[in-house]
């Protein structure tokens, strides 16, 4: 389960190498990897403080901030190979950062739905004890 969770991490690192075969826009590349990892290892640090706090406003505010900033910064890092290396390392970074973010959005619908899915049909203790009809 652990491997699906970061499968998104492992497509970013596996590329590297089919980027150099295939002699990409290695910039675009890096800068692409570097704002997805930095991302993903904030959006962990994000969620595990989330947890600690039993603050309602304070888990909300955390996730918010997790979401708002992995934007920022990936819109940022697309822009920054873009001006730095030029239109075809811009390319390279938003189309890394997609596939990442496609294959992550996916893969935690994957991974959490069964969490969700679990208490969807059980029923519910009615007033006697009783389970109430669905």
């Amino acid at each position: 389960m652990i491997a699906l969770r970061y499968l998104d991490v492992g497509l970013v690192l596996v590329t590297a190498p089919f980027v150099l075969a295939a002699n990409l826009p290695l910039l675009g590349y890096a800068i692409g990897a570097a704002a997805w990892l930095l991302t993903r290892s904030g959006a962990a640090l994000l969620h595990a403080q989330a947890l600690r706090t039993n603050d309602p406003k304070v888990k909300a505010g955390l996730h918010v901030a997790g979401m708002m900033g992995r934007v920022w910064i990936v819109a940022l890092g697309v822009l920054l190979a873009r001006y730095a290396g030029g239109k075809d390392d811009g390319v390279m970074a938003a189309a890394l950062v997609l596939a990442a973010f496609t294959v992550y959005f996916v893969m935690s619908i994957v991974t959490r739905g069964g969490q969700l899915t679990a208490g969807a049909g059980a029923s519910r203790p009615g007033p006697s004890g009783r389970p109430s009809p669905s």
